[in-house]
């Protein structure tokens, strides 16, 4: 027996190629969704753990801001300890010196010479006195400049002549005069006593 197929079977086959075709790109939608979506998660839970890392570094360096903090407050602690206790340790040392300076003072003024006035500012010494003649001022400043282990660096301001009437009512020559010269520290002073000879063989 024969059998005849009356339907259109090539619209048929179109048909099942559209539902074909209709279902791979379903399936291709579906799978295309997914890995957006997979992707997606994956990039979403990069993010977050990165969030997290920045957030602790973040913590941390917060942290160390205010150790840093810490430390900077602290050396500037220490440095005024020191400041302070180097003043007491100078005002220690320099407590002695204006007994040198009468001392070297009395040793270095040769005869002659007389100290009328003698005043400190800080490290220079300001001496005024009356001098029989120009060459005793010419000897004091010699002797604190070779000679002297506490004065330094003499250097004379001014000298002039006076008249004093003695009790014959003779006049006298006197020269007054003022200089200034340096005081050396305490804490200079080591290398100053053997330095003393050589300088006053120059």
């Amino acid at each position: 027996m024969i059998l005849i197929n009356l339907l259109p079977h090539r619209e048929e086959k179109r048909r099942r190629k559209k539902i074909a075709f209709f279902a791979g790109v379903g399936a291709a939608a579906v799978v295309g969704v997914l890995t957006v979506g997979i992707w997606f998660g994956i990039v979403e839970q990069l993010t977050s753990s990165q969030q997290e890392r920045n957030a602790y570094l973040g913590a941390e360096i917060a942290k160390l801001e205010v150790q840093i903090k810490d430390i900077a407050a602290l050396k500037a602690e220490i440095e005024s300890l020191k400041a302070r206790q180097k003043a007491v340790e100078d005002l220690q040392i320099d407590r002695n010196v204006p007994v040198h300076l009468l001392n070297e003072l009395v040793r270095q003024t040769p005869e002659g010479v007389y100290l009328t006035s003698v005043k400190q500012n800080g490290q220079s010494l300001n001496i005024v006195g009356v001098a029989q003649t120009n060459e005793r001022v010419s000897e004091l400043l010699r002797n604190t400049a070779y000679n002297s282990e506490w004065l330094v660096k003499p250097e004379l301001i001014e000298i002039k002549v006076s008249g004093v009437q003695a009790a014959d009512r003779s006049q006298k020559r006197l020269f007054d005069f003022s200089l200034r010269v340096s005081v050396k520290r305490p804490q200079e002073q080591p290398g100053a006593i053997p330095a003393a000879p050589a300088a006053k063989k120059g």
